[in-house]
């Protein structure tokens, strides 16, 4: 396993609101906390820091201006400053540009007609700095490919996510790895895997291994009964997610961190486990 080039994005932030007592209300979710408690949303990026994570995603999935109308412009830009103070020197920062509806469910995806909305908050993301735009949590190929196209179109380096579901139920490999690969198409650089169990990413990672661009992959900790997180401080959880993570590295991943349920605990066993000599 080749862990040289391997980038350690951080974990969720609705999971540590919670976590730490911050309310996460619909349909706001955790961008509620960007006015609501930004220091405990700056203790929560400085977590991941200290937890070894080299790529921040900002807290802005739900800062969307059909959600906020014109006060997503200050919220993203907020978030985006929030994030860069409370990283490492040499860390980037990920604007995140996720589905207009409930990303799982995909019969609610307005396609081509979520453009607007997105050519929006990436050009907002992209003037506040990011280093680069994370489109993630995408279950359907066809506004994924629109909120890329708008991603692409600010100059910013793209990265592109899709979602299998909590389930695992919504994409099988071989879709996922089609609609990845219209996203390379449209000039994404990176296509990950993300917020699908954990137990059941490592087909995801290796049906996009065969586009021969560069995989990621952030699971979500799956059922309670998979104990691979749902408490931040879960260690002996968080190992075993690392262990799960370092089979997606042996088959291509070159980008991992962790999503639902999982924490800085996680961050820090990725971080130990990609450091471990083989």
């Amino acid at each position: 396993m080749n862990t040289v080039n391997v980038e350690v994005l951080d974990g969720p932030v609705g999971t540590e609101l919670l976590a730490r007592g911050v309310p996460t209300p619909l349909p706001l979710w955790s961008a509620a906390a960007i006015e609501s408690a930004p220091g405990v949303l700056g203790e929560i990026h400085a977590a991941y820091a200290q937890a070894g994570a080299t790529v921040h995603t900002a807290n802005t999935f739900r800062t969307q201006p059909g959600l906020m109308g014109p006060a997503f412009e200050s919220a993203a830009q907020r978030a985006v400053a929030i994030a860069r103070v409370n990283m490492q020197a040499g860390a980037r920062v990920a604007g995140s540009v996720a589905p207009v509806e409930d990303c799982y469910m995909p019969e609610r995806s307005p396609g081509l007609g979520a453009r607007s909305a997105h050519r929006a908050l990436a050009r907002v993301l992209a003037d506040a700095g990011c280093d680069l735009l994370l489109c993630e949590t995408f279950p359907v190929a066809l506004e994924a490919w629109v909120a890329v196209e708008a991603c692409v179109a600010t100059g910013v380096p793209t990265w592109v996510g899709f979602t299998a579901g909590p389930n695992g139920s919504l994409m099988t490999p071989e879709i996922m790895r089609d609609a990845a690969r219209g996203a390379l198409e449209r000039g994404a650089e990176c296509v990950l895997v993300n917020c699908t169990p954990a137990v059941a990413t490592l087909p995801y990672v290796q049906a996009l291994a065969t586009l021969g661009a560069r995989v990621g992959a952030y699971a979500n900790a799956g059922r309670v009964d998979d104990a691979m997180g749902w408490q931040a401080d879960d260690v002996p959880a968080a190992e075993r997610y690392a262990d799960l993570a370092a089979e997606w590295v042996a088959a291509g991943a070159s980008v991992v961190g962790s999503c639902c349920g999982t924490g800085p605990a996680h961050t820090a066993a990725l971080a130990r486990r990609l450091s471990r000599p083989e």
